[in-house]
């Protein structure tokens, strides 16, 4: 009976995503109706050589979809399911409920490359692809530096100093950050980096697609196979030992998996906040704290989320684009509050 009821949930989940990707693609400047979409997609992966589908490819709506379109909705599902599978892995890691993938400083690093990338003209070398690197090095330089602080100050076991020297490099990485654009001559520069650091999907290409999806794939995979790692670590070190886990060998390699994961997202979205906060404590509230189910339908929802999200941004304002990172903040804000007040809510063994 339960298996039954979690396959279930798994097909409605899908499902609700299918319906939003759809719905996804229709939305927008130019608004394209589901027979057009559903044709276009069909001819393209089917029957591409019909004349009727090679007129149909050649149209403007197929235009809007493979070139602007196709590659921010994937993205969105992709950032969404990564942001929230790093938000269920953390905070069992850390058995802390206020813990995201940015806990470890991974958002302001990577904002911080990316400025020096935009200002300064590092890494432009790469061309399309130099802010990108430029968010990915900032974000692993931050991570594996709070790694360093705390495991070299013997306290591998002290979640507590990792989250404080995670905050303490935010600071720092925050106003280098302002401090980059603060200086800047180049306008242009300044409103790019600006841009990026608030989160968007405009500027996602096919080109960043396969990265993120190969991680995203393979992270997934393996957090789930090793879901009983993440049921022992809620309930603390000594309980985990007794049932044969060693937490300490494998925290350091589960946290930089999923540092290196969100700094891929990061550097193609930029600073997109509170999916990996919120949506794993609205899925633990609905099945419970077993990452069988909660790693799954976390990934779901997070895609279902960033896909509506989405939405709004690219239709709540007139002839332009709303960024989704302030979106995402004024609605998690409030419902995070709302969360941690609620007296129903439990975390881990509490």
């Amino acid at each position: 009976m339960k298996k039954m009821q979690f396959f279930l949930t798994l097909f409605v989940l899908t499902l609700v995503l299918c319906c939003s990707f759809i719905y996804s693609l229709s939305i927008g400047v130019v608004n394209i109706s589901y027979i057009d979409i559903i044709n276009i997609l069909y001819y393209n992966m089917i029957d591409i050589q019909s004349q009727a589908g090679q007129n149909l490819l050649q149209s403007v709506n197929a235009s809007v979809i493979f070139d602007l379109r196709l590659p921010r909705i994937i993205m969105a599902v992709l950032s969404g399911g990564a942001l929230a599978l790093g938000g269920v892995v953390m905070q069992a890691l850390i058995r802390n409920p206020l813990a995201d993938p940015y806990i470890l400083g991974v958002s302001s690093g990577a904002a911080m490359g990316a400025t020096a990338s935009i200002i300064l003209g590092m890494f432009s070398s790469f061309g399309l692809y130099g802010v990108s690197i430029g968010a990915f090095c900032g974000a692993l330089l931050v991570t594996f530096t709070v790694f360093a602080i705390t495991y070299t100050t013997g306290a591998a076991q002290n979640n507590t100093r990792l989250i404080l020297a995670g905050t303490a490099l935010n600071a720092i990485c925050s106003a280098s950050t302002s401090l980059f654009v603060y200086l800047a001559k180049d306008v242009d520069g300044i409103r790019d980096a600006t841009f990026w650091i608030m989160g968007s999907m405009g500027k996602v290409t096919w080109d960043y697609l396969p990265f993120v999806a190969v991680a995203f794939s393979v992270l997934a995979f393996f957090f789930i196979y090793n879901f009983r790692i993440l049921n022992a670590s809620l309930l603390g070190e000594d309980m985990a030992l007794i049932l044969g886990v060693s937490l300490e060998k494998s925290r350091m390699f589960f946290l930089t998996a999923v540092a290196i994961l969100v700094s891929m997202v990061v550097a193609a979205t930029g600073i997109i906040g509170f999916v990996g906060l919120v949506i794993p404590h609205i899925v633990r509230m609905i099945c419970g704290n077993n990452h069988l189910k909660l790693l799954p339908y976390s990934i779901l929802g997070g895609a279902i989320y960033m896909l509506w999200c989405d939405v709004l941004a690219r239709s709540l304002l007139i002839k332009t684009e709303l960024p989704i990172g302030i979106l995402t903040a004024f609605i998690g804000g409030p419902f995070f509050l709302y969360l941690m007040c609620s007296k129903k809510y439990g975390f881990g063994d509490k």
